[in-house]
């Protein structure tokens, strides 16, 4: 019984032993990972500080340069009134052609001239008489006082979020300024910038409220607002570290964040930064479980060397009784120590043998998980090569026919377009392997008139088949957004080929639209098929409603497209339209006027 309690008493102390060492191993790596976080965060923070500061700097110095301007000050002299009113609108005229001038270049939002009673003087907009917006009138205030002023909010006008630096306008030396020049900034132009920054970014105005972020989900969110409020979270203290769970997020915010701030009293912000700590986390918790696997393992052994040490000795005490009271039966014994010895050699077997299979089934673990990450590259790169090529086969069909027919010039064009066809498959390889490994290529304004008259084009054969009536129609303004070709093709082409899977054979009208919506473009592809049987699946990698067989989908196009138009900064969405079928609606930002000039 005390040998029994013993050896229970031990295999107690292995496991609060394990349990510590692995406790031990845990408080570092997660000390050691979120240092780590930590020094990305603040990394991050100042570089999107720096990079805003920089931003508004230069509209700062403008504000100042222009407060002194000789026909900025003449609008505000004392005998400004006096002269005659042709001379005052020859004056004012200047005035506003040297501000509409100016914010032309700057790309300011507005530039205004204000007398102390708070009435417009002039502006770049040549709007006149316009009274000083209440979101303007601290910073004019303190402008007044002879400093510069700052303001951040939602522009009343505009409705656009902005910043505002107010300068104040000195007619005399040494006298109280006679007026107030304030130079606006559209910071969701600044913003439009930021949206592929993987580390959820924001600023926040001296109330708290979000004036600038990468995430449109907190843009002009409050904390502790009831309107307008920031997503709920519950904040720790976790190795010197601030950290931040957020449950409804949302997909563009990580569940568990390393929270850092900084304040910037030069533009009157404070700025935020999460950045996700899931990665982190899985390190430290790795790192804890081999520690305490090893020294449970230690321990286990231990254990094993004690427990065949008294063996040994309990059995070599009996022998020795043995050897003691009968000398006659030697022989017995040491043939019954063999039998041990042999029993012991084909346990050391059985163990090797044992070690051997469980480092063969590690092996093949290791194989299998290489052979399905192969598969599941095969799989994108075989849809995603899967449409040029049919359109490479339709080029080369037309292209037998043609030269039967002697129209030679059309072939060359056919072939031209194969190498096109060729060199886009290269591209799309490339596009691909950038997704895989999370890398976002750089966008530009692109037509999206273009892409989808391309798609159409390479889609002639499949559409003829399908004997599918196509409603397109090309707006008249021009259309630009901010995509990468290529890949929006893709998209583009995904949805009209679902679409004419979804109407078969029998025909039926294929409607596309491009269409300006505000600061955005929406693309829309509505069929007349059966629709959608599960509108919250369809986004869903390996989804499909086709059948299984050579040739048939995978369930990975809208998927990929996700992710693609995810990355232009946009967002796709599907859902049964009225009278039968489905409509899926591409919506893209739209570049600024320097982008689309």
């Amino acid at each position: 019984m005390t040998l029994i309690r013993r050896r229970l008493l031990l295999v107690l102390l292995v496991l609060c032993g394990s349990a510590a060492v692995g406790l031990a191993a845990w408080q570092l790596s997660w000390s050691s990972a979120l240092r780590l976080v930590a020094a990305r965060a603040e990394t991050d923070l100042t570089q999107t500080s720096e990079r805003l500061i920089a931003q508004l700097q230069s509209y700062r110095e403008l504000a100042v340069l222009l407060s002194d301007h000789p026909e900025v000050e003449a609008l505000l002299r004392p005998g400004f009134a006096a002269l005659g009113q042709t001379l005052q609108e020859v004056t004012l005229r200047e005035a506003e052609e040297l501000l509409q001038s100016i914010g032309d270049k700057t790309g300011a939002l507005r530039i205004a001239v204000y007398r102390r009673d708070g009435h417009v003087t002039a502006r770049s907009d040549l709007e006149r008489e316009t009274p000083l917006p209440l979101l303007w009138q601290e910073a004019a205030e303190r402008a007044f006082q002879g400093a510069l002023g700052l303001a951040t909010g939602v522009d009343p006008e505009t409705a656009r979020r902005s910043f505002a630096f107010a300068a104040p306008v000195f007619g005399q030396r040494g006298a109280a300024p006679t007026g107030v020049l304030v130079v606006a900034v559209d910071l969701e132009a600044i913003e439009a910038e930021w949206r592929a920054d993987p580390s959820a970014v924001f600023f926040r105005d001296m109330r708290g409220r979000v004036m600038l972020s990468n995430r449109s989900e907190l843009v002009l969110a409050t904390m502790g607002a009831t309107g307008g409020a920031f997503p709920e979270y519950q904040a720790r203290q976790a190795a010197g570290h601030d950290l931040w769970r957020i449950p409804a997020g949302g997909r563009y915010l990580p569940k568990l964040a390393l929270h850092a701030k900084r304040e910037l009293p030069q533009i009157g912000m404070q700025a935020d930064v999460l950045v996700n700590v899931a990665t982190a986390r899985r390190m430290a918790l790795t790192q804890t479980g081999l520690a305490a696997l090893a020294s449970l393992s230690l321990g286990a052994l231990g254990l094993w060397l004690l427990a065949r040490r008294d063996a040994l000795r309990g059995r070599l005490l009996a022998e020795a009784a043995a050897k003691e009271v009968l000398e006659a039966r030697v022989r017995d014994r040491t043939r019954e120590l063999s039998q041990a010895n042999e029993q012991l050699r084909h346990e050391v077997a059985e163990r090797k043998d044992a070690e051997a299979q469980l480092k063969a089934a590690q092996d093949r673990l290791v194989q299998a998980g290489k052979l399905s990450a192969l598969g599941e590259m095969s799989a994108g790169i075989s849809h995603e090569l899967n449409q040029p090529l049919m359109a490479i086969q339709s080029f080369s069909e037309n292209a037998q026919l043609l030269l039967e027919r002697g129209r030679t010039e059309v072939v060359a064009q056919n072939l031209a377009r194969i190498s096109e066809l060729g060199d886009r498959m290269a591209r799309i390889i490339r596009n691909l392997r950038a997704f895989a490994r999370q890398e976002n290529a750089p966008v530009r304004a692109v037509d999206p008139v273009r892409v989808i008259n391309a798609v159409l084009e390479m889609s002639a054969a499949r559409i003829r088949d399908s004997g599918a009536a196509i409603d397109w129609q090309p707006p008249a303004a021009p259309l630009r957004v901010m995509a990468g070709e290529v890949r929006l093709q893709q998209v583009v082409t995904n949805l009209v080929l679902n679409a004419l899977d979804a109407m078969g054979t029998a025909g039926g009208a294929l409607t596309i639209r491009a269409e300006e919506a505000g600061a955005e473009v929406r693309i829309s592809v509505a069929d007349r098929g059966p629709g959608l049987a599960h509108p919250d699946r369809i986004f869903d990698p390996f989804y499909t409603t086709k059948e299984v067989g050579p040739g048939e989908g995978m369930g990975l196009g809208l998927s990929i497209s996700y992710g693609l138009v995810q990355s232009f900064g946009g967002n796709i969405e599907g859902h049964n339209r009225e009278g039968g079928g489905a409509v899926f609606t591409v919506t893209l930002p739209a570049p600024g006027k320097e982008a689309a000039a």
